[in-house]
């Protein structure tokens, strides 16, 4: 039984508005009461997924779920996909193009840095179709 749903548009090449869906949920989960470490973790692991939609993708959406033990935060776009996830998740490796790099973005510590936030990280891609990024962060401790 989930406690709340959103889902966020995010746009292809949309550097204006990137990063306001991570805003967003951030400030839903603080109005909920989330612990403020989980927040935190999750708002990294969120920017980086919308940075990641903005740069690689032909655009896609960020929902969020949350749930009485957990946040689920899940990204999906539309196409390129990834051909290598192994080499994808490897910190500095980046496919941005220079004039992203020149706009500070694209230093390929996205996927990792989702990765180690998350208590739970789990990405399918196919090359072509899109990529679906599924990370679940726990709010009660386990004993």
């Amino acid at each position: 039984m989930s406690i709340l749903k959103e889902e966020f548009n995010v746009a292809k090449m949309d550097f204006v508005t990137a990063g306001e869906a991570s805003a967003q949920i951030k400030r839903i989960l603080k109005k909920l009461g989330v612990d403020a470490g989980v927040v935190r973790r999750l708002s990294i692991a969120c920017y980086e997924a919308e940075i990641n939609l903005v740069i690689h993708s032909d655009g896609g959406t960020l929902s969020l779920e949350v749930n009485p033990d957990d946040v689920v935060l899940i990204s999906k776009d539309i196409g390129p996909g990834i051909p290598d996830i192994e080499l994808a998740m490897s910190e500095g490796y980046s496919t941005a193009s220079d004039d992203v790099r020149m706009m500070g973005f694209g230093a390929g510590m996205g996927l990792a840095n989702m990765a180690r936030n998350a208590d739970k990280f789990r990405i399918e891609s196919k090359v072509g179709e899109g990529t679906l990024i599924e990370m679940i962060f726990n709010l009660k401790q386990e004993a």
